[in-house]
Order: structure tokens, then C-alpha cells, then sequence
């Protein structure tokens, strides 16, 4: 049986699987390669994020609850959450995954 690739959604450039996550045991989903190097960072083995409460438009963009903006900076500066992401796992200890 082939494997099939979880469902994915874009949210103001960042990649998630249908459960709004980066990292998903449910659906066996990890975005953070791919965001992290979209972003300009090298991939490490950090916590994935989570997108906040967020509905589509009626262009089918997701847009967050709270502002409904579909490039909200509040809800999501990805790479400012990256970038502490990344620091909490350097400060962790984790390795780069390369």
C-alpha cells in the first residue's frame, strides 16, 4: 500500500498539516525543514509550531480569528517564532539535523 502524504495548508507563507501544526503525530507531519529553510535558517531539530485559531476567507486564505488578518504579523510572525524556537533548542541542547 502506498503511502500517502498528509494534507497540508499554508498560513501567511508557513507550512502546517491539516491540524494546524508543524510537528503532527496524528497525521505523521513535519514542516519544519521546509519552513525553516523558506525562512532563511538552517533546518535543526527544534519544537514545532502551532498555528493559532484560524478560519479561510472567502478566497479560501487562512486568516487569524482574533485580528482576521490573513497576514497577521501578531498571530503570524513565523519567522520570530522560528527564531525562538531555535534558541530554546540550542539552549536545550539539541544538534543540527544535517
Amino acid at each position: 500500500m502506498a503511502e500517502v502524504a498528509p494534507a497540508t495548508i499554508e498560513i501567511n507563507d508557513a507550512y502546517f498539516c491539516q491540524h494546524f501544526k508543524e510537528v503532527c503525530t496524528t497525521c505523521s507531519y513535519d514542516g519544519r525543514e521546509e519552513n525553516d529553510t523558506f525562512f532563511g535558517f538552517d533546518p535543526i531539530d527544534r519544537e514545532g509550531l502551532e498555528a493559532p485559531a484560524s478560519s479561510q476567507n472567502k478566497d479560501g486564505v487562512y486568516q487569524c480569528k482574533k485580528h482576521g488578518s490573513p497576514t497577521c504579523n501578531q498571530c503570524y510572525g513565523w519567522k520570530k517564532q522560528i527564531t525562538r524556537a531555535r534558541a530554546a533548542a540550542k539552549k536545550a541542547g539539541k544538534k543540527s539535523s544535517s
